[in-house]
């Protein structure tokens, strides 16, 4: 069963605040603002988009780098104890 699925990716590529990050919280991974993220929370935080390489560059992002990022973000949010 994966925690981080690629929907949960593209809503942090798709969101519309750039300073957003992908959360584990409660058993399921959530796009919150940097700035909402608490510091119970602060240590179960996966990814921010401002970390994702190909946001920065502009580029467009393809469905297999989406399923791609989730794969890395589940083993990440599984590391993190989720």
């Amino acid at each position: 069963m994966s925690l981080v699925d690629p929907e949960c990716v593209r809503r942090l590529l798709e969101s519309a605040d750039p300073d957003v990050a992908l959360v584990y919280v409660r058993g399921e991974c959530i796009v919150l603002p940097v700035d909402q993220i608490d510091d119970r929370h602060r240590a179960m935080v996966i990814m921010r988009r401002a970390d994702v390489r190909e946001i920065r560059a502009g580029g467009p992002v393809t469905e297999e780098q989406v399923r791609s990022l989730a794969r890395c973000l589940d083993n990440v949010a599984r590391d993190l104890g989720a």
